[in-house]
């Protein structure tokens, strides 16, 4: 999922006011400006992101005619076609329109100006190379730093994790950025907001991956609260779910992750032959007496999950590579837990099935 800040949307919609009006100044030009402007704003508010840009792009074209160069409005126009462009995921092209309004707001504002830091975001965020992503989300995480305006840190903060949490520059001081955010978020916004869910769900993350279990769970059960009380399913509500599942049974508290298995079966659209998939599996040991002869093999397994998402009656289909095998897969699929089937609204026993592969490294 596309991580949208509230920053980058409050400038866009300012962006568009500044444009359009400052055309109103002139004539025959202006009027065919002022139509591609306001195609272009009914595509974006359509969500019709292909028509946005061709309207984007004519826009800008007859902007470069009647603005004078470097001024403010030929950089806003560059912003919105940087915009089109990322969310059509021409990622070459936005980052060129981002420098050159950047390159524009520069000659206007101060180096500490909070008007940079949307250009800077937008050049970060489509930025090929990593290290150029992080030296742009620097700069403006340095000038949100110096303002006035802790939700404008925040947003900031947010989008330099979300890009560089996916880079091999990712790093305890990317993972405070997201921890920072998120108690701003805390601070300033209410609980129901969903810049400061998603903040939640992230920190959730982080401490999960920190071995941190318990401040991980209080997070994500933080986020299925919020969620809870929406009348629809959210994806972050469903990943919350799941990894409480997995985060109760490494603890040992098979009564706790039951009411989140049955929460995730209640939210799937089950289909008759849908195969169940586990949502907290533990892998089965390697025999030692299969692993010293260096010998592979397989089973595959029968059983049901039952109304609460245990595994129960577990039965062998067909095995090959000895007993050793057999014995190790009936132990481990026993404490695996899965979504329940839902029928008419109910939780409801299924059978499934799954097959355990025993492979020998090839190192």
């Amino acid at each position: 999922m596309q991580f949208e800040s509230c920053l980058r949307k409050s400038l866009f919609a300012a962006t568009l006011s500044l444009a359009l009006c400052s055309a109103a100044n002139f004539t025959v030009s202006a009027s065919e400006f002022s139509d591609s402007y306001a195609a272009y704003q009914s595509a974006v508010s359509d969500k019709n992101y292909s028509d946005a840009q061709v309207y984007a792009e004519k826009a800008y074209q007859l902007g470069k005619e009647i603005y004078p160069k470097g001024s403010l409005d030929l950089a806003n126009l560059a912003l919105n076609l940087g915009s089109v462009f990322e969310i059509n995921e021409e990622q070459t092209r936005a980052f060129d329109a981002y420098n050159e309004a950047l390159a524009i707001y520069q000659t206007h504002f101060d180096d500490d100006a909070v008007e940079l830091i949307e250009p800077l975001i937008g050049a970060a965020d489509t930025a090929e190379k990593p290290q150029v992503a992080r030296k742009y989300f620097i700069q403006a995480v340095d000038i949100a730093e110096d303002a006035d305006d802790p939700i404008l840190l925040a947003n900031t903060l947010m989008s330099a994790f979300n890009k560089l949490s996916k880079t091999p520059l990712y790093s305890r001081k990317i993972q405070n950025y997201a921890i920072k955010a998120f108690e701003i978020y805390e601070d300033e916004l209410p609980e129901d907001a969903m810049a400061r869910v998603r903040a939640t769900y992230t920190v959730g993350m982080i401490r999960k991956s920190k071995k941190q279990d318990t401040k991980a769970i209080e997070l994500l059960n933080k986020v299925v609260k919020q969620f809870s009380v929406l009348d629809y399913s959210h994806p972050y509500e469903l990943a919350s779910h799941a990894q409480l599942v997995e985060l109760y049974e490494k603890k040992g508290q098979s009564e706790k992750s039951t009411q989140h298995c049955i929460a995730i079966g209640s939210m799937r659209p089950w289909l008759d032959t849908q195969e169940q998939v586990p949502l907290y599996r533990l892998p089965p040991k390697y025999p030692v007496n299969s692993a010293r002869a260096g010998r592979e093999g397989m089973v595959q397994l029968s059983f049901i999950v039952d109304e609460s998402g245990f595994v129960t009656d577990p039965k062998i289909i067909m095995s090959e590579g000895g007993s050793g095998f057999e014995k190790e897969s009936l132990k481990a699929i026993k404490k695996w837990r899965y979504a329940p089937k839902f029928v008419d609204g109910k939780p409801v026993a299924a059978p499934s099935t799954v097959q355990l592969d025993y492979t020998m490294s090839k190192s």
